[in-house]
């Protein structure tokens, strides 16, 4: 098996698609864009290209639907992914294509599963509060559920956004746009019992700052969260298949069928298709944080 690390690998896929698929150049600029998601995605979870497998790389998949890429774009992308390892695998760079049961979405699969205020409530009841993470993972369902939140503005949750006396969230989503999120008074007490817990943790060095915390004291990836979900809703008996992204969308639904005005809940979410300027100009704060909290009910008191 040969020996590289990531720079020799993609060079070495690169001049294959240049020069034995004869792919133009924009068509190898498209891969090799792709490709550059996946290993920054390994790259977060400390995994080299040639130690990958199957399991890895169903992980990366299901973080392409959590940050809201559609069903067709990640066909595309997990297209390039199996080129990619049909390529190392060929060329001698690995034993085995690990690529060769990864499965794409179904095209027309445009919304995620939907979970009902009921089946929120059995993944909580699921969660085991005798160990050390279980207040930490129901806390991280409710924010999930009653904030709307991405994954990844899950995992990069700071202390110092949390504004729990006036019942808000400072989150920055993408295009590193900020954005204010109304909390439940539900959400804050479970964030409360896991402080208790967080402040007997040893936390690492610069990761103090982070609301949720592993066993080693640094932030949670993605992954780890998306796991956790899953397990849950097996241990729940919740056949649905979910992911982080399932809460967010359940948030949606539960708030427009309740009567929220779609303007609000598009804030909420920080939808790139609304700017997020323009929505504030015309609901302020106020008006916003009454909206989410009359009609989600996890905020009915």
């Amino acid at each position: 098996m040969k020996n590289g690390g990531d720079h020799d690998i993609v060079k070495a896929y690169q001049r294959y698609l240049k020069l034995e698929r004869n792919f133009t150049g924009n068509t190898v600029d498209a891969y090799m864009r792709d490709l550059q998601k996946l290993i920054d995605y390994l790259r977060c979870e400390g995994i080299e290209p040639q130690e990958v497998k199957l399991e890895d790389l169903q992980h990366f998949a299901a973080s392409l639907h959590d940050i809201g890429i559609g069903p067709r774009s990640q066909c595309r992308i997990l297209s390039g992914i199996r080129a990619f390892y049909r390529f190392l695998f060929v060329d001698g760079w690995m034993d085995n294509d690990p690529s060769e049961l990864l499965e794409s979405p179904q095209i027309g699969e445009h919304l995620p599963e939907v979970l009902s205020t009921e089946e929120v409530d059995m993944l909580e009841q699921a969660i085991d509060l005798s160990k050390w993470e279980g207040h930490r993972n129901k806390a991280i369902i409710e924010v999930l559920f009653s904030c709307g939140l991405r994954v990844s503005e899950l995992v990069n949750l700071k202390l110092s956004n949390l504004y729990l006396d006036e019942e808000f969230l400072r989150v920055e989503g993408k295009g590193r746009k900020e954005r204010l999120v109304p909390i439940s008074p539900r959400a804050i007490k479970e964030l409360e019992l896991w402080f208790y817990d967080r402040r007997l943790m040893n936390i690492k060095p610069g990761e103090e700052d982070y609301v949720f915390l592993n066993r080693r004291g640094a932030h949670l990836t993605r992954t780890m969260i998306l796991i956790m979900i899953k397990r849950l809703a097996v241990d729940a008996g919740i056949h649905k298949t979910i992911s982080p992204h399932t809460l967010r969308h359940s948030f949606a639904t539960v708030l427009l069928e309740g009567g929220a005005d779609l303007r609000a809940i598009q804030a909420m979410l920080g939808h790139e298709s609304i700017g997020t300027t323009e929505i504030y100009t015309h609901i302020d704060t106020h008006t916003l944080r009454e909206e989410i909290l009359n009609h989600h009910p996890r905020n009915m008191r």
